[in-house]
């Protein structure tokens, strides 16, 4: 392990983000005169880039745009700080960093809001970079993410290692013939993982650390 490098996912793997995703989505829905709904369904738009889940909903380009907008007018202002970080994943992260390994977030999450959510949280010093979606969409999907991680950090796929809690994080991971675990504490669940082809799962941040000890 002397010379892996480690890319977190943010939202369900570092941090329970769900409150503040779900009272997004739904406040960019009733702006817009759509029906708000429930909890469970509102939580399957945690991982996926928000065009891709707002798409389906409104099909016209220029309404998608709209919905997005208003789901970041309460992100910037309220969203963003509408979270919990998981029990012991500081404790990991902070470990793997003191081993001198070379961390980074790589999320589908708007680079300028993940910064700002990375910036406040107490190991957020760990990470070299954060590479998050570009505004306009360009940049969303994991294997375009993971791809300009490696490229600003200037690696090849070997040395990584992709964390994340989402079928999107592992198939991007195995786009790029990376290794990669799949976290059980976040929004995908075991059966998604698995079917995605997760290399590893994690049940705990403790199970995740022994797997990247490897």
């Amino acid at each position: 392990m002397s010379c892996d490098v480690f890319f977190f996912d943010l939202d369900g793997t570092l941090i329970d983000s769900a409150v503040g995703i779900t009272r997004c989505v739904a406040y960019a829905l009733e702006k817009m005169d759509q029906p708000v709904p429930g909890d469970a369904e509102l939580r399957k738009w945690i991982g996926p880039a928000l065009r891709t889940s707002f798409t389906p909903v409104f099909g016209d380009a220029q309404r998608v745009e709209q919905a997005v907008e208003l789901y970041r007018e309460r992100f910037d202002v309220l969203g963003w700080q509408e979270h919990e970080i998981y029990a012991g994943i500081g404790e990991v992260v902070q470990g793997l960093h003191a081993a001198g390994h070379r961390l980074a977030v790589v999320t589908a999450k708007n680079e300028p809001h993940a910064r700002r959510i990375v910036a406040h949280l107490p190991f957020g010093e760990c990470f070299e970079d954060i590479i998050g979606a570009t505004p306009d969409g360009s940049r969303s999907h994991k294997p375009e993410l993971i791809a300009e991680a490696l490229q600003r950090l200037s690696l090849q796929p070997a040395p990584c290692w992709m964390i994340g809690d989402r079928r999107m994080d592992i198939e991007g991971a195995r786009h790029h013939g990376m290794r990669n675990v799949g976290v059980l504490w976040g929004f995908g669940g075991r059966e998604e993982l698995q079917a995605a082809g997760a290399g590893a799962l994690a049940a705990t941040p403790e199970e995740l650390a022994v797997v990247l000890r490897g």
